[in-house]
């Protein structure tokens, strides 16, 4: 007898959050994530995308034994802006058991319907800058601390309720060791001179504090053409600014400016968290504090999260001047491996970035929908 039950206490929301500890205890693919950071993200008077968002979040218990979870999302942002009429679902989690796959799908749709919603799609996030999509290829392939990991039964038990694919996402990696300076350090000279720009070499966070806002106004103007680009408010950009900005090594944090000092690009890179992760287990304290600050130090691993260039400037090579600014900092920190974390199968022109560089495509995954 499968039975659902709604989580509301924090209690129950720590339950909620290591039941992915229990199912994947022995699964040396996931990365576990900090119990802390998701009770936040799951904690209406913290996080601000509960300010155009709401949720709900499901138990399944078998035989009394929790076998499964789930959120349920409603961006009304979305809903207002994009007249896009669907509710989310995501932080899905479940034993090998399409019964109880469908039981928590069906407190979704409930939910959905309660409100006139059209459609389900997932797994994703409150908003685009959150993890996304379950795995369709590279089920044994090391996670990162920006994705979630899923096994294979994900995707079927999905397809075996009438789901389809919605979006696509790729990932691939590469050795520092493919890339070759000569191919961008020319262009990188050329193009600063036409345009007058400036790369800004930062080493401080708090020297790249200031500049964060004037990033996100760009991030905005730059994915606002993406299908599905739900923008960052004020209030959201304020919380990234402070929750994971610090956690980022400055060097790694990459802002062109033109003549008169405005942001035209920017770049993030991630040291590789991954394994601080898998150390710390879920707890911050006593000992995963210290994982997280060596690997933003010492990671020899790297993840390039995002990328945005002002759309006047757009095909004019400036992501010379990045790749440049990036090398000489991997140089400098021994970095022997770079990741490109999930970008939107349908964005071609960040594809076409990669090309000279040999990339190994080692993971997909996607969101499916439904129909309500």
């Amino acid at each position: 007898m499968i039975s659902i039950k709604e989580v509301t206490t924090k209690k129950e929301l720590k339950e909620f959050i290591k039941f992915s500890f229990t199912l994947f205890k022995d699964n040396p693919y996931w990365i576990p994530p900090l119990i802390s950071d998701e009770l936040e993200t799951f904690d209406k008077t913290k996080n601000p995308a509960f300010e155009n968002a709401e949720a709900k979040f499901y138990m399944a218990y078998k035989n009394n034994k929790p076998v499964g979870k789930i959120a349920a999302i409603i961006n009304w942002q979305e809903i207002k802006e994009q007249q896009i009429r669907k509710i989310r679902f995501g932080w899905f989690d479940v034993i090998d058991d399409i019964e109880v796959t469908k039981a928590l799908l069906e407190k979704v749709y409930e939910y959905g319907r309660q409100h006139n919603l059209e459609y389900t799609e997932g797994p994703m996030g409150f908003n685009n800058l959150d993890k996304v999509g379950v795995l369709t290829e590279g089920f044994k392939e090391k996670g990162t601390a920006i994705s979630w990991y899923s096994p294979e039964y994900y995707k079927e038990h999905l397809e075996q309720l009438g789901y389809v694919m919605e979006k696509e996402w790729i990932e691939s990696e590469f050795p520092f060791s493919n890339i070759n300076p000569d191919d961008f350090r020319r262009a990188s000279e050329m193009v600063k001179k036409r345009y007058g720009l400036t790369p800004l070499r930062l080493t401080k966070t708090k020297d790249v504090m200031p500049y964060v806002d004037e990033m996100f106004a760009l991030f905005n103007k730059t994915y606002e053409k993406l299908s599905s680009f739900v923008a960052v408010t004020d209030a959201q950009r304020d919380y990234f600014k402070k929750k994971y900005i610090g956690l980022i090594n400055p060097e790694y944090i990459k802002f062109i400016v033109d003549k008169e000092g405005k942001m035209v690009a920017f770049s993030i890179v991630m040291p590789d968290f991954a394994d601080a992760l898998k150390k710390a287990n879920g707890r911050l304290f006593p000992f995963g504090f210290i994982h997280l600050l060596r690997a933003k130090k010492r990671s020899k691993s790297v993840a390039f999260y995002l990328i945005g260039i002002d759309e006047k400037y757009q095909n004019k090579g400036l992501t010379a001047i990045i790749f440049e600014e990036n090398y000489e900092s991997f140089t400098k920190n021994k970095v022997e491996m770079c990741i490109r974390t999930p970008e939107l199968e349908e964005n071609h022109a960040v594809h076409n970035l990669w090309k000279a560089f040999n990339a190994r495509i080692h993971k997909r995954r996607r969101t499916y929908r439904k129909d309500l």
